[in-house]
């Protein structure tokens, strides 16, 4: 009896984890993106936590940019940039911080990723700023499934599993201990998950579809 209802949390929770994500954007009118010969990725922040996955989603975002033609500073030239004059991670929370950033780096714009939701689902918004004026070129946001349950799936089972056995009683008090312990055991590592990142990288395409190119693409 215990491991149906162990068995059933697990495959509502993977079933949960499998929705589509969805993006748009919106860039700045008459805007010339040819003359942006560099980005750098100054910031990635919100829910997600641990250097190991910021770098992965930054990692994913450049990806973006390099196929359509910008030249991507590398993420752990810009830390240690910015790390050498003395800028924190808080400077960074307004579009004014990160222009400043991008002059400290010598690039005409700058890119800030947030994630302010990130549990079975997420949000994000990316922005990239002009370092002269700091004002927005092109913006996007989307939202769509992170895989975390299906990279915790064991965890929980074990986790669920243990919970059980410790609430005892009654079958409220199973299932109530079940979640808990699915929950405690779910717990990993602040790197992304194969799952995680399929999922994070699937999401980031989905809101640069229609970022500018740097030119116009030869057929």
């Amino acid at each position: 009896m215990k491991t149906v209802c162990v068995c059933t949390l697990l495959s509502a929770l993977v079933v949960g984890g499998c929705a589509t994500g969805k993006g748009e954007s919106y860039t700045r009118a008459g805007y010339d993106f040819g003359q942006l010969n560099k980005v750098a990725i100054v910031e990635v922040s919100g829910a997600v936590a641990g250097d190991a996955a910021k770098n992965q989603i930054g990692d994913f975002f450049a990806m973006e940019l390099m196929k359509r033609g910008y030249t991507v500073v590398e993420r752990a030239k810009v830390q240690a940039l910015l790390k050498e004059q003395e800028f924190q991670a808080s400077d960074i929370t307004s579009d004014e911080g990160a222009a400043k950033a991008g002059k400290i780096l010598n690039v005409p714009a700058v890119a800030i990723i947030s994630i302010p939701t990130y549990k079975e689902n997420m949000n994000m918004t990316i922005k990239m700023v002009d370092v002269q004026d700091a004002s927005v070129l092109w913006l996007g946001s989307g939202f769509g499934s992170t895989g975390k349950t299906l990279s915790t799936v064991i965890g929980a089972a074990a986790g669920a599993a243990a919970g059980a056995v410790i609430a005892g009683g009654d079958t409220r008090d199973r299932v109530a201990g079940g979640v808990i312990g699915g929950v405690l055991g779910g717990v990993a590592g602040y790197a992304l998950s194969p799952q995680q990142a399929e999922q994070v990288q699937k999401l980031i395409k989905k809101v640069c579809e229609n970022m500018p190119y740097r030119f116009v693409m030869k057929k």
